[in-house]
């Protein structure tokens, strides 16, 4: 399937694909690494998915989840959700929506966007993180749909997004928005970078 028809399920109603889900049950958790291309680096996260085992407390990084690592995945034709952070987020900080979306029957994948995630904010203020952001959520697409190992379990026809912030954005343009930046174009006149400064000195980010 095609990534523009793909991307149509991702801007469908969010609360169609929650009724639609079977009984809940508990979450499983794998490590998620889609591998670098030529253009751009590897992209870290986890993937959460229904689980037939009985969920254990796992630590995580600084949390404590509830879940399963590792265990097979409970279902089939089962409606995928990628997750997108907000600006410096990372993909455990939606943790309890992806818990919760798994319990429900959904496959659950969040990852931490290069260069602009709590451990790794290097490009956090470049314009260009505007435009890497959307493209890091299609190679993720695109990895769950084909080179992860469970990937036969996912139904392509059933794709949703959640974005938090400049996730939000993310997911706006994943969809199909076209970002228009004219109230702010003067401000980017020689710049690369999205902190501004003020006649006062002080700073500011958008």
């Amino acid at each position: 399937m095609r990534w523009a028809m793909r991307t149509a399920a991702v801007a469908s109603v969010f609360l169609g694909l929650v009724l639609s889900t079977a009984a809940a049950r508990a979450a499983g958790i794998q490590v998620l690494t889609v591998p670098s291309n030529d253009a751009s680096p590897a992209i870290s996260g986890a993937v959460w998915y229904p689980c037939a085992t009985a969920p254990a407390t796992l630590k995580l990084g600084p949390y404590l989840l509830s879940a399963t690592k590792d265990c097979p995945v409970a279902g089939t034709k089962l409606p995928l959700v990628v997750i997108s952070h907000g600006r410096t987020g990372s993909f455990l900080g939606h943790r309890d929506t992806a818990q919760a979306l798994a319990d429900a029957g959904f496959v659950v994948a969040a990852i931490s966007h290069p260069g602009d995630n709590a451990r790794d904010s290097s490009r956090t203020d470049e314009l260009s993180a505007f435009v890497d952001r959307p493209a890091d959520i299609k190679r993720l697409v695109d990895y769950m749909l084909g080179a992860w190992s469970h990937a036969s379990v996912i139904d392509a026809d059933r794709i949703g997004l959640f974005g938090f912030s400049r996730g939000g954005y993310t997911g706006l343009v994943v969809a199909g928005a076209n970002p228009r930046f004219d109230a702010r174009i003067g401000m980017c006149a020689g710049q690369t970078s999205t902190r501004s400064t003020s006649s006062s000195g002080s700073r500011a980010t958008w």
